[in-house]
Formats: structure tokens, sequence, C-alpha cells
């Protein structure tokens, strides 16, 4: 059975990447988080207090990029693989509100998505990869066999994200997390570098009313046709 690339784009909290983690597992693939390595390199950033609500110092991070060491280690109790930063597991500190507020700032830099997408291109240089992200189908693959598009209303989304971050037991309120939602798509999808877009021969999957069981035997379908094909 032949292997191919599984592109996933779409809108922030739309649930690409738990979509994606569950096609990876079944159709025994593997699963690349590209939002998790913008996460990381923007937890680099505020540790080093390059990056705040008052300044952004471009330049000094530009000068560190060489020195941030991105990896995915696969977690067998999890049955996916985890973001490590310079040799330190970071996911759940990438899930926060604080990262979440600056990645799109980070993601916007050219220097930064270079790098970036010149490593996810060598994730999937053999196939056999799902791949989720903002520009995955448009500018990592734009070949990829099999393109999806994520998207579901803003209040949707931010309910999702705002349930999320109360059981990890974050303070937020869910104005807060509407706010950074709808802040995230503008930056997202004005940025000049590599903007969030539907690629043209990309599936959209609203699903703003789908169950998350439904949603998965439909993309699982999808790509089921795509390697058959």
């Amino acid at each position: 059975m032949r292997k191919i690339i599984i592109a996933i784009d779409g809108f922030s909290s739309t649930g690409k990447s738990t979509i994606a983690k569950e096609l990876a597992k079944s159709l025994e693939y593997i699963y690349v988080d590209t939002g998790a390595m913008y996460r990381a390199v923007a937890l680099f950033a505020l540790r080093n207090e390059f990056i705040s609500s008052k300044s952004f110092e471009r330049e000094k991070l530009l000068a560190q990029l060489e020195n941030i060491k991105l990896e995915f280690v696969y977690n067998k109790n999890l049955g996916f693989a985890e973001m490590y930063l310079n040799g330190e597991n970071v996911e759940k500190e990438i899930r926060g509100m604080e990262v979440s507020q600056y990645v799109s700032r980070i993601a916007e830099i050219p220097q930064v998505r270079k790098k970036l997408v010149e490593q996810q291109q060598q994730m999937g240089k053999e196939k056999g990869v799902v791949m989720d992200g903002r520009d995955i189908g448009t500018v990592v693959f734009p070949e990829a066999e099999l393109k999806l598009f994520m998207t579901a209303s803003a209040e949707i989304r931010a309910q999702r994200r705002f349930e999320e971050l109360q059981t990890k037991g974050e303070k937020v309120s869910f104005e807060e997390v509407l706010e950074n939602v709808q802040k995230r798509d503008e930056l997202d999808s004005n940025r000049k570098d590599s903007p969030l877009r539907k690629a043209s021969d990309a599936i959209e999957i609203d699903n703003s009313n789908l169950n998350r069981k439904a949603q998965f035997e439909k993309i699982l379908k999808l790509a089921q046709d795509s390697i058959s094909a």
C-alpha cells in the first residue's frame, strides 16, 4: 500500500492536532504538529525576554535561531510524539495561554518560517506523514495527496479552547480566549509571509456541528480513498 502526505491546515482551535494524531495512529503514519514547533520558538523568546506585551526584540531572537533545537520524541504511554526544546520536554508549557498570545507574532517572521519549513519538509521526505499547521498544503507540501482545511465559528472554537484550559487549571475568562482566537485569526490570515489560506484543492471540514467520532470517520474515509487512489 502506497504512503501519502496528509496536510491539515485551518484556524486555531479547530481540533487539527487532535484529528491528526488520531489519523496518524489509525494509519500507522508519523504525526508532525508544526504548531508545536512555532510554540516552542515562542516559549524560547519568552524565557529569554525577547518578547512581551510591550516589546519584541526580533533581532535578538534571530541571532539565537541556530541555538534553538527542536525535536519530536515519541511517548509510548501517550501514543504520540511530544515537543522537545533544546532537550527539554515542553509539551505542557507550550499549550498555555501565555505562549498562545505570542505564537502568531513569532510565526510571521520570515526567517523563523524558513528554518521550520525546511525541517518540516525533511520530516515528510519519505511520506507516510500527517502534518497539521497553517501553511502545510500551500507552502510546506503543495503537492500533498490529501489536503484538508479545518474551520468552525470563532465562538465555538473559543468555547472549546476555554474548556480545555479550564481542565488544565488555567484561570482565564471566555472573553479573553475569544479575543485571543480572533486576534490569531487576523494575524495568521493577514501576515505577509505564508498567510493562512485554503489551498485550491483542499477539502474544507467545518466541524462547528460535528462530533469527534463523526469527524474522524469522515476524514479517515477521505484518507483511505486517497491512499488507494
